[in-house]
């Protein structure tokens, strides 16, 4: 399995994919490691077909809710660069932190 310098609640901006989606910023969802891809708030929203479940509660219809993308198409967005950057660490062992590649500010 891979390792990633993206976590879940990181802000990242969407660099290619669907015309619609590029240039989106949002944060991080969730993490699917097995497949490589990411899950961005309000970034590649597809319609779901869901079947009434009365025990569950679950009314039924068409649900619009978000599709994972492939993690090579996000960057980390940094709020002091306003752009997307490479992440990078600084310092070793317990004192490892993450931290821009353009402006050197830590990112944890």
């Amino acid at each position: 399995m891979a390792k990633f310098k993206l976590k879940k609640n990181d802000p990242v901006i969407v660099k290619s994919g669907r015309r619609a989606d590029r240039k989106k910023t949002g944060k991080i969802l969730r993490i699917v490691a097995e497949k490589n891809r990411v899950v961005v708030e309000k970034v590649h929203l597809v319609k779901e077909y869901v079947r009434p479940n009365p025990q569950k509660n679950i009314k039924g219809g068409i649900v619009e809710r978000e599709g994972a993308i492939p993690i090579n198409k996000v960057m980390y967005y940094c709020k002091e660069c306003e752009k997307g950057v490479r992440v990078g660490y600084k310092g070793s062992g317990v004192n490892k932190q993450r931290v821009c590649r353009k402006c050197g500010v830590v990112l944890d």
